[in-house]
């Protein structure tokens, strides 16, 4: 991988904390010198895939790539270049292998609204959700006081042997209007509008050995 990157901006800082509270992984390879990011979804999440690949222009490695995840399901994934911010997050972000949360995080609308396009979930109207199941119960109190700064009111629910983050109702309006500008039109169910089909082009699909590479127009 390059080491030469673009410095990120700060709306790119925040899509990365977005998809590091969600499913995205930042990674040091042994022998390298600095981190990189991967982003790993479900094939049906391609759309918001590609967002991401269109908001990390200038440190994003290569085209998005679709093939085999976990036994019959398609993933879609891409890398991003290495760089010293992303070495900066890893240590933030990172204890021993694990996702923790630092006591200061930044956390703004952006990265609420990518987190939520992640690891969101609207059950019913008053059940608002961020699956944050893989953090243990410190992180997870710390993503609440930070939830709290924003004006959202959050708690702890039991989801069988784990826990995941509940709004509380009286701030699911509040949360919606922060994030509203930020979701993309597939995600819209996931704040009580109706998805819209984007006219935005499919990528070209192309392949490539096992790998069906989507190289953006």
């Amino acid at each position: 991988m390059d080491n030469t990157v673009e410095r990120l901006n700060q709306f790119q800082k925040s899509v990365i904390i977005g998809t590091i509270l969600g499913d995205g992984y930042i990674r040091i390879v042994p022998g390298r010198q600095n981190a990189f990011l991967e982003i790993n979804h479900a094939l049906s999440q391609r759309e918001f895939v590609m967002w991401t690949y269109d908001k990390l222009k200038g440190i994003r490695a290569g085209v998005p790539k679709v093939r085999n995840g976990n036994g019959k399901r398609l993933a879609i994934r891409f890398y991003t270049r290495q760089s010293s911010e992303l070495t900066k997050m890893h240590s933030l972000f990172y204890n021993n292998g694990v996702k923790v949360i630092p006591d200061d995080l930044p956390l703004d609308p952006v990265a609420l609204a990518v987190w939520f396009m992640d690891d969101g979930s609207r059950c019913r109207e008053s059940d608002v959700y961020l699956n944050t199941q893989q953090f243990d119960t410190k992180s997870q109190l710390i993503l609440i006081q930070a939830l709290k700064k924003l004006g959202l009111d959050a708690t702890l629910n039991k989801d069988k042997e784990y826990q995941r983050i509940r709004f509380l109702k009286k701030s699911i309006p509040r949360l919606f209007e922060l994030i509203k500008s930020h979701i993309i039109p597939s995600m819209y169910y996931k704040i009580g509008l109706e998805s819209v089909e984007t006219t935005r082009q499919s990528p070209t699909l192309i392949t490539l050995d096992e790998d069906i590479v989507r190289s953006s127009k």
